[in-house]
């Protein structure tokens, strides 16, 4: 009887490791330049804005994103008006995965969805916001602390395609 509990615990276990398997294989890697442009108005596509911008790197650490672990060894935002709360490691404030290309933004000027060229790092779409992230300010994202750092703090002429 024993056996039979371990083993349906194994399976389901299996079943969740498949599915979440199944889900990362779909999210993995930029975004390729026709896929993103293909979510902007054609009229949008041809005529792009450029800009110089000041970009950073981040990426999901605390440090990059403002979390620590509390007592009960659950991150936790350390500043904002969420302080204390639970925090979603990764996911970003529109609701998805953090992923090379994904792009923090002031959402005043670049609402979610906008489309980016960056020299150095390719393209992104805006998908996030940060306490710090003000106008001309973007924040590219990157996997580990160490590629966020080597980026550092940089001036670009960066190519722009708005929603509509």
């Amino acid at each position: 009887m024993m056996k039979t509990g371990v083993s349906k615990r194994w399976a389901s276990g299996m079943a969740i490791a498949a599915l979440l398997l199944a889900a990362a294989s779909g999210l993995s890697g930029c975004a390729t330049r026709s896929s993103l442009l293909r979510t902007i108005p054609e009229h949008r596509r041809r005529n792009p804005e450029k800009m110089e911008l000041l970009v950073t790197g981040y990426c999901p650490c605390g440090k990059c994103t403002g979390w620590r672990r509390n007592w009960l060894l659950i991150p936790v935002y350390t500043s904002g008006p969420l302080i204390g709360q639970r925090k979603r490691v990764g996911m970003t404030s529109s609701g998805t995965l953090a992923q090379p290309g994904t792009i923090a933004a002031d959402t005043r000027l670049f609402p979610y969805g906008t489309v980016m060229y960056v020299p150095g790092y390719g393209y992104g779409r805006v998908e996030d916001t940060g306490g710090k992230i003000v106008g001309r300010h973007i924040d590219v994202f990157f996997r580990r602390h160490s590629q966020a750092e080597a980026w550092g703090r940089r001036k670009e002429m960066v190519t722009v395609w708005r929603p509509d």
